[in-house]
């Protein structure tokens, strides 16, 4: 009897047995998966022109000479697209990234953005009619330092329609994309008290993922009318949405499908999927678009560059608190897209007094600036507080649980969980 009827005899059809993935053996063999093997070869070829400006307007564009190429099949502009503006982010809704994106926009903010998108039947056709476009830029001055994009007289975002969809402190006539402040207590008068202070700022720079598969994306109509895309995306469902505000279209007049993805690592939360699926309203005819690696480099979605001040203390051991066994508490991320977290330490040396629970907590300040290069910059600054104790008499505990306030002081904490 193999394993499998000895399971299925004991009632477990499910429960401790091998289930193959449904690509396994695609894989295996080598089979298509990803997006560029499962899509007709037969769509029209999108690309995009892109900026060679951190910061300018478009005064003029003149695309004549591209639609002469033959194969060209159309050239879209600043002027040809919906005026909504969306997120690219994917994220749950509300979502916490305003809305300050066009499909194509007038006013291009880094090097790399988008100015036109352009349909062909073939690459060669694509590549040709993207060095015949003539653009004539209004070039302004650019926003490159974190440390002076907020409240800087040069706005990345001046436009009236910047819409954030819930509030997270994010202001457009500051350069902020969002902001919090979060805390309680005297921090200054606890710090004062600390035997030791530790004032420190770290930076970290913008990391692109690199996935082997770059961003690529197909679009067409199915035959109830419906825009069908299929895309190598870790956001199914946000994308629906994305499209749904960008295009102006009822998300139930779009079904994406996920293929099998050549890596993301988080990048893929990234909806490049509004370009093929413009040209595909526009044209009736399916398209498709995939990224050089250049592109992914310089217009995809990298970890932001982030900059962290952090002010730690602590109080010596004495005599009477014994001997210190602080051990590093999980220090939680802080980012712009989030509100400062709390975290929650506890003790469990034998004590006979009631149970404690010792939330040590930080006043932290939050803010990420937008600047005219891909990534929006963050800044945060976080500051210890003084912890709480809460004695809930009534309350019932598991057996064998014990705790006593943190060895290195009364009612501080030391900038460390104590265990």
């Amino acid at each position: 009897m193999t394993e499998n009827q000895r399971q299925e005899r004991a009632g477990l059809r499910t429960v401790n047995r091998a289930v193959p993935k449904k690509d396994s053996m695609q894989l295996l063999l080598g089979k298509p998966v990803y997006t560029d093997d499962v899509v007709p070869k037969d769509a029209l070829v999108v690309k995009i022109l892109r900026s060679p400006h951190a910061n300018a307007i478009v005064e003029e564009i003149d695309t004549a000479a591209a639609l002469k190429i033959p194969g060209v099949a159309a050239v879209y502009t600043w002027r040809d697209v919906p005026q909504t503006r969306f997120t690219i982010a994917g994220q749950t809704y509300p979502e916490p990234s305003p809305y300050d994106r066009l499909i194509l926009d007038r006013h291009v903010r880094f090097s790399g953005d988008a100015v036109a998108i352009i349909a062909a039947e073939t690459e060669k056709a694509a590549l040709q009619a993207m060095k015949v476009i003539k653009v004539k830029y209004q070039v302004l001055e650019a926003v490159l330092d974190m440390h002076t994009a907020k409240d800087n007289p040069i706005l990345v975002h001046p436009e009236e329609d910047w819409y954030p969809p819930c509030p997270v402190g994010g202001d457009n006539r500051r350069n902020l994309v969002a902001s919090d402040t979060s805390g309680d207590g005297d921090v200054e008068a606890v710090l004062a008290d600390c035997d030791i202070v530790l004032d420190r700022t770290y930076h970290t720079k913008a990391f692109n993922q690199a996935m082997m598969e770059t961003f690529r994306t197909y679009t067409e109509l199915d035959r109830y009318g419906r825009l069908h895309v299929i895309s190598s995306t870790q956001i199914v469902f946000h994308v629906r949405r994305i499209l749904s505000r960008a295009l102006g279209i009822p998300k139930s007049r779009i079904r994406v499908e996920k293929p099998r993805i050549g890596g993301g690592f988080g990048a893929k939360q990234t909806a490049v999927c509004v370009y093929p699926a413009f040209v595909t309203l526009q044209t009736g005819r399916p398209a498709k678009l995939i990224y050089t690696r250049e592109e992914a480099q310089i217009a995809g979605s990298p970890r932001h560059e982030m900059e962290v001040h952090i002010r730690a203390g602590r109080r010596q051991p004495t005599a009477a608190s014994g001997p210190s066994t602080c051990t590093p508490c999980p220090t939680p991320a802080l980012t712009a897209s989030t509100a400062p977290p709390r975290w929650a330490c506890r003790a469990t040396r034998p004590s006979p007094s009631t149970p404690a629970i010792w939330k040590p907590t930080a006043s932290a300040t939050t803010w990420s600036t937008p600047t005219t290069r891909p990534p929006a910059l963050t800044a945060v600054t976080a500051r210890p507080r003084a912890s709480t104790l809460w004695r809930p008499s009534s309350t019932s505990w598991p057996n064998g649980f014990t705790s006593t306030p943190p060895a290195c002081g009364t009612a501080t904490w030391c900038g460390k969980g104590c265990r």
